[in-house]
């Protein structure tokens, strides 16, 4: 089916008080498994691309994005394609023609008139191109190897207050709030504080986004969506699955060489983790 704005599965998810899963991809492999996680779950899905994995890709956006919409268009179930944690200008300017509907302008690291600035900047260009966008605010951690700052620092959390006056200020549809998650963790030991969700979510009119859901325990995961949060990112759980199916099949079997044989098993335990975390979020139990 053609590809679906991640705005349009994002709001209506929040309409429903549910959350749609967005996956970070680097290869195709990760494109194939988690379309066919997203189809054996019955449920949407949002294909991610970060700049790490443009800068990747010896800074080529176009071949794995053209290899994502294929993907997409040949889907069972809707797919979105998200530019994710945009930081390079150039690289937004690239996402329509590349097929992505929404992007993620991340101008965290900056003192917060110049993330105001620079974001309000990035949302003029991006809704002039019909783009879907998400900016962040506060400091989740962990990205590019930066260690997540402890949760009681100042700007470690986002303030509900500086938040309205952030989303009304820059114009974002979309604001990836920091609670307690962090980039890259490999150990679900990450403690939301729920009672933060609960404000934001109480002050701001645009759908929250969970980062560094990998590192988040099921229960965390369900009660956030209870609490407002309408977009919940992965990436580090796959590559977690991927690798260990491939370090497992590789120990049993030195012999191996064929590389179809070890990636198309590490491909089917992403897509395994993929419908685990699609039913994770569907839970209304908190349990």
């Amino acid at each position: 089916m053609p590809l679906v704005p991640t705005g349009e599965l994002v709001t209506r998810a929040a309409a429903a008080r549910a959350a749609v899963a967005a996956f970070n991809v680097i290869t195709l492999e990760h494109i194939e498994a988690v379309i066919a996680g997203a189809e054996s779950a019955g449920s949407p899905v949002v294909l991610q691309v970060s700049e790490n994995a443009v800068k990747y890709r010896y800074g080529r956006l176009l071949p794995l994005a053209r290899a994502a919409v294929t993907a997409a268009e040949r889907a069972a179930v809707p797919v979105g394609l998200h530019l994710d944690h945009v930081q390079s200008d150039d690289l937004l300017r690239q996402a329509p023609d590349a097929g992505f509907g929404s992007v993620m302008y991340d101008a965290a690291r900056l003192s917060y008139a110049d993330n105001l600035a620079a974001t309000r900047a990035a949302a003029d260009w991006a809704h002039a191109q019909g783009l879907w966008i998400e900016a962040e605010l506060g400091e989740i951690g962990g990205k590019d190897g930066r260690p997540p700052l402890d949760a009681h620092a100042p700007g470690a959390r986002t303030d509900p207050d500086r938040a309205r006056d952030f989303v009304a200020g820059t114009g974002v549809d979309a604001l990836a709030v920091a609670i307690g998650s962090a980039h890259a963790m490999t150990s679900r030991t990450a403690v939301l504080d729920h009672a933060l969700l609960t404000r934001l979510s109480a002050a701001l009119g645009v759908p929250l986004v969970l980062h560094g859901s990998s590192g988040v325990q099921d229960g965390h995961l369900v009660a956030a969506v209870g609490e407002g949060i309408a977009k919940v990112n992965v990436g580090t759980a796959l590559n977690v699955a991927m690798t260990g199916a491939i370090r497992d099949f590789l120990a049993a079997r030195p012999e191996a060489v064929d590389s179809r044989a070890y990636l198309g098993v590490g491909r089917e335990a992403m897509a395994r983790e993929v419908r685990r975390i699609i039913g994770v979020l569907s839970r209304t139990d908190g349990e």
